[in-house]
């Protein structure tokens, strides 16, 4: 018969996984992450947290007769930034809850299913 978890160290350990998640999470918030494209001609600052800062143009991107090249360097600068984001915020997430799994062993928490 498998030992039974202890109940009073695993409720502490959920408690300071959860106080590591929010203080990621804060950390998260405040993190800015700056992208580019076209050689620096369209720049994006986002948060950790997915808020969208700044947008800064380079005036020699604003070309009348090609807007698309412009809308294009946006995309690219913004999809980049959010990639950042989302890498770094897996990162700090993943280190936070990195505990998880040891609790009570490979089932973790020592709970079916978990």
């Amino acid at each position: 018969m498998p030992k039974q978890p202890n109940m009073n160290q695993m409720m502490k350990q959920v408690q300071q996984m959860q106080a590591e998640m929010v203080k990621a999470q804060e950390e998260l918030e405040s993190e800015v992450l700056e992208a580019s494209a076209g050689g620096g001609m369209v720049t994006v600052k986002i948060t950790g947290g997915l808020e969208l800062r700044e947008i800064r143009i380079d005036p020699e991107a604003v070309d009348p007769e090609d807007v698309e090249l412009l809308q294009d360097m946006v995309l690219a600068a913004t999809n980049e930034a959010l990639r950042s984001a989302q890498e770094l915020a897996a990162s700090k997430m993943g280190a936070a809850s990195a505990g998880l799994g040891q609790l009570g062993g490979p089932g973790g928490m020592g709970l079916p299913g978990l």
